[in-house]
């Protein structure tokens, strides 16, 4: 069961995403998982511009990143990985808006053995 955290940075005065984007983040992450129904979690946050920077620069409204983190119980390995990140980047960043450039995923240590779901762990 894939769990995506999503991190939007945004303009000062832009509203944060609508739910319809929360859900089709939701929904191309589960295509790009091949999950069935109800089996990819997504939390979207957003961040304000002010609340981010940038060593040297100041990001134009235009380069405001997204940042993904990824949990699996089993993540992939080598060239399976690379196409999934491909495959993600480029389905987060059509969802929300942003080039693919501007999309950054991080995939967080595997999942199995130290997460649970209701009390049970993952295996």
């Amino acid at each position: 069961m894939p769990i995506l955290d999503i991190e939007l940075v945004h303009g000062d005065g832009d509203s944060p995403p609508a739910a319809s984007v929360t859900q089709a983040l939701a929904d191309a992450a589960g295509r790009v998982f091949g999950s069935a129904p109800g089996r990819t979690w997504v939390r979207v946050r957003s961040l304000g511009a002010s609340q981010y920077g940038e060593n040297g620069t100041t990001a134009a409204p235009g380069e405001l990143p997204v940042f993904v983190t990824v949990l699996h119980a089993h993540p992939p390995q080598g060239e399976a990985l690379a196409a999934e990140v491909l495959a993600l980047t480029q389905a987060v960043a059509a969802c929300v808006g942003r080039p693919p450039g501007q999309v950054h995923v991080q995939y967080a240590p595997p999942g199995a053995g130290r997460q649970a779901f209701g009390g049970t762990l993952m295996t």
